[in-house]
């Protein structure tokens, strides 16, 4: 019967995440896994008014079908707003509206990978991202993280030994590990690619959630058209819209206009013209703010948990932003068992090893997720995971 099944998805397995929301589901269960916004910061008045205002507005119009590109004026609205916000110059027929960035991620790889393409990713990288790329089965190379990005002489060497064709990655508060590509290997990455025949696949999900520090450029303003930038309102407004974006010079867009039309025609009709209204009935900064200042308060909570409670030997990252920290573990312990052990303690994390390609490394570190958990249930939580690191430790 498997053999009746495309190779692709032939050797697919269950993934980890399906465990991990299975055992958040119950009510006890403190979840530090998830990679979800809060729930409290969702507009729900503001976009029951968007719905009643666009519906009066567009009437039958909005339950019909419309083109693959996107509605047009959320298109021109998403284009002014990396003029007004990083001086990038992006042109609204440049601009394809997702269901969300995760099927950006689908879309580029439809369009630019055969089986066994050479592709670079971060190590760790998004568990989503690695997900999506490996059903078209490219040959990963993986590229290390360090405190300030990716590591740049390793991503040199990759593309002058390789001819990979894309290389993916979250410059603004990574997941998983949370850490921002510094202003200088921005530089770098963009002089690397300049210099390859690689592509960049730029992907910015967390960029608007920078709660301390200075906000930097997308690496996109530097190498514009080999660069394919993705945006999200998932973590803006709210995940269910299922809305992003993804832009792209015309000749790449012509191609993922007619991949994401052969997929489903186009993203729904009826929440782009209701986003679109909302955005622009609403102040969306004065919106991003309020979820700035109550995730810095969540993070800081956690970090002062963590430095409290943690076994001495473990250390961790420290985000400007975004909605994750890396933890790393003393050598040989392993982040599974842990897992296993803080589970029963009601308290749950995504351990590392996904995160990397082929599950290769990873296994003394995990993911925790600050920002869908309340301050009192985060010194709860953090507290159990203590429990649960203590226990296993003492046992080596």
């Amino acid at each position: 019967m498997d053999q009746r099944f495309a190779k692709r998805v032939r050797d697919t397995q269950k993934s980890f995440l399906q465990r991990v929301f299975k055992a958040a589901a119950d009510p006890e269960m403190i979840s530090f896994a998830g990679g979800f916004p809060h729930k409290k910061f969702f507009p729900v008045e503001e976009l029951k008014e968007a719905t009643v205002r666009m519906l009066d507005e567009h009437g039958a119009e909005a339950l019909q079908y419309s083109i693959a590109e996107g509605y047009l004026p959320l298109r021109e609205w998403i284009a002014q707003r990396y003029h007004e916000k990083y001086r990038i110059t992006v042109e609204p027929d440049e601009i394809l509206i997702t269901n969300g960035s995760q099927q950006g991620i689908d879309l580029i790889s439809r369009v630019m990978l055969d089986e066994g393409d050479p592709l670079s990713i971060e190590s760790p990288g998004y568990l989503g991202a690695l997900d999506a790329f490996s059903l078209y089965l490219p040959r990963y190379h993986a590229v290390s993280m360090e405190d300030d990005g990716v590591n740049t002489d390793m991503l040199k060497q990759i593309l002058k030994k390789t001819d990979v064709k894309l290389f993916y990655g979250v410059p603004n508060f990574q997941n998983p590990t949370g850490i921002t590509y510094s202003e200088k290997k921005r530089n770098e990455v963009a002089e690397i690619i300049g210099s390859s025949k690689t592509l960049f696949v730029e992907d910015d999900p967390y960029g608007e959630l920078r709660f301390m520090g200075d906000s930097l450029f997308p690496i996109k303003k530097l190498i514009g058209d080999r660069c394919v930038l993705l945006g999200s309102f998932s973590k803006i407004v709210a995940p269910s819209l299922r809305l992003g974006w993804m832009c792209a010079d015309r000749h790449i867009m012509k191609r993922l206009v007619n991949a994401k039309h052969a997929l489903d025609l186009h993203t729904a009709n009826f929440t782009q013209l209701i986003v679109y209204r909302y955005l622009v009935d609403n102040n969306i900064d004065d919106h991003l703010e309020t979820k700035r200042v109550a995730y810095l308060r969540q993070r800081n909570r956690m970090l002062e948990m963590i430095e409290e409670h943690f076994p001495k030997r473990v250390s961790f990252t420290r985000p400007e932003g975004g909605l994750f920290l890396w933890v790393t573990l003393p050598e040989g312990v392993s982040s599974l068992e842990l897992f296993d052990i803080a589970e029963g303690k009601r308290v749950l994390f995504v351990p590392g090893t996904p995160f990397y390609p082929d599950a290769s490394g990873g296994q003394n570190t995990l993911r925790l997720n600050f920002s869908n958990t309340d301050e009192k249930l985060i010194e709860t939580g953090i507290k159990r995971l203590a429990e649960a690191m203590h226990e296993m430790i003492r046992k080596l």
